[in-house]
C-alpha cells in the first residue's frame, strides 16, 4: 500500500471534506456526552435550541460569529500564502487595548462616524504592528514564524495585563483589573434592538467578500496564492516573495487586530486578560474547516460559534461539562487535515 498525490482534486470530495470531518466530530462529542450520562439526541437538541431557538440565543451566537469569522479570516489569509501565524489571540489583545486607549485619549469626544473608524485602524495597526515582528525574524533570519508568533501571545497578553493594571487602568473599577473605558460614542451600534448583536459582523462579513474578490481578482490576490503554491516557483516567475509576504501580514495581523477592537467597541466596552475565550485559535479551526476559503469561513465560524453558545445551554441544563464543544472543535480541525490529505493524495495497492 502507498499514497499516489493526485493528479486533480474532485471537487465533490473538495466539498465533503468539512462536512466529513464535522460529522466525525459530532460523533466523537456523543460518545462523551454517552459517557457522561447524558442522552445524546436531547444533548445535540439542546445545543441547537441553545444556539438558535429563541431571539436572544440567535443574537448571541451571530455576536459570538463576528470575532471568530475576523480572526478565521486573519488565519486563511496568511495560511494561502504559506505564512504561519499562530498569533491571533496576541494580536486580538494588542488591537482591543490600541483602540482602547485611542478612545479614552486621542479620539474621546469625536462623533461615533469619525471615531468608530479611527478606532478600527488603531486595532488594526496594533495587530499588524505584532506580526511584522515574527516576518522580519523568518525573512532576515529564517527564523521559524510558528514558534514566533505562538510565543508572541504570551508576550502581548502580559503586556495588556500591565496596561491595566498601570497607566490603562480604570480608576473607576474599584481595583478590578480593567482598562479605562471606550467612549460612548465609540459603542458599535446594534444590528437588533435590546441584544449584542453590533454591526461588527457587517463588517466581518462585507471583509469576508472583499478578501475573497481580492485573491480571485486582483494581482495581489494571485501573487499570494502563487506565493503559498510553490515559493521558489513564484520567485522565478517575477513574484516579489518578500513585498508580498508583507503585505499578506499586514492584512492578517490587521484582521486580528480589527477583531479585538470589535469585541471591544462591540461587546465588553473595556479590555480584561479575559476578553477572548480563545477567538485567536479557534480562527485557526474556522479558518482549516473552510480549506481557507474567505466565504467558507463565515459559515464556518458561524458552526464553531453556535457550538460554543450551543455547549453551554446544553451543559447548564443536562449538567454535561460545555468543554465538550472545545474538545469538537478541536477534533473538527484534527479531521479536516486528515480530510485535506485525502483530497491531495490517494491509496494505491
Amino acid at each position: 500500500m502507498r499514497f499516489e498525490r493526485r493528479e486533480h482534486r474532485p471537487a465533490a470530495l473538495v466539498l465533503l471534506a468539512p462536512l466529513i470531518a464535522v460529522a466525525l466530530a459530532l460523533a466523537l462529542a456523543g460518545v462523551l456526552i454517552a459517557a457522561a450520562g447524558a442522552p445524546v439526541l436531547e444533548a445535540f437538541g439542546r445545543i441547537v435550541t441553545g444556539a438558535f431557538g429563541s431571539r436572544l440565543a440567535a443574537t448571541e451566537t451571530l455576536a459570538r460569529a463576528a470575532p471568530l469569522i475576523l480572526t478565521g479570516l486573519a488565519a486563511a489569509v496568511a495560511f494561502r500564502a504559506r505564512l504561519w501565524n499562530i498569533g491571533a489571540e496576541g494580536q486580538l489583545y494588542l488591537g482591543a487595548i490600541a483602540a482602547a486607549a485611542a478612545s479614552a485619549h486621542l479620539f474621546a469626544g469625536l462623533p461615533g462616524a469619525v471615531q468608530i473608524p479611527l478606532l478600527f485602524l488603531a486595532g488594526a495597526l496594533a495587530g499588524m504592528v505584532l506580526l511584522l515582528v515574527p516576518l522580519w525574524l523568518r525573512l532576515r533570519f529564517s527564523v521559524d514564524e510558528v514558534v514566533t508568533t505562538l510565543l508572541l501571545n504570551f508576550v502581548a497578553i502580559l503586556l495588556v495585563s500591565m496596561l491595566i493594571d498601570t497607566v490603562l487602568k480604570d480608576p473607576m473599577a474599584f481595583g478590578w483589573p480593567q482598562s479605562v473605558p471606550i467612549d460612548d460614542n465609540a459603542t458599535l451600534p446594534k444590528l437588533i434592538p435590546r441584544s449584542r448583536l453590533h454591526i461588527g459582523l457587517a463588517v466581518a462579513l462585507v471583509l469576508a467578500v472583499a478578501i475573497h474578490v481580492m485573491q480571485t481578482r486582483t494581482v495581489f490576490g494571485m501573487q499570494a496564492r502563487a506565493a503559498g503554491l510553490n515559493p521558489a516557483g513564484a520567485v522565478f516567475a517575477g513574484v516579489p516573495l518578500g513585498r508580498t509576504l508583507v503585505l499578506v501580514a499586514m492584512l492578517s495581523g490587521g484582521l486580528a487586530g480589527l477583531a479585538g477592537a470589535v469585541e471591544v467597541m462591540g461587546v465588553t466596552g473595556y479590555v480584561t486578560t479575559e476578553l477572548s475565550p480563545g477567538y485567536g485559535y479557534s480562527g485557526i479551526v474556522v479558518a482549516m474547516l473552510a480549506n481557507l476559503h474567505p466565504l467558507g469561513v463565515v459559515l464556518t465560524g458561524l458552526f464553531a460559534a453556535a457550538m460554543f453558545v450551543g455547549a453551554d445551554a446544553m451543559s447548564r441544563s443536562l449538567s454535561v461539562p460545555s468543554y465538550i464543544a472545545d474538545v469538537t472543535v478541536a477534533v473538527s480541525l484534527l479531521s479536516m487535515l486528515v480530510a485535506i490529505f485525502f483530497t491531495q493524495y490517494r491509496i494505491r495497492r
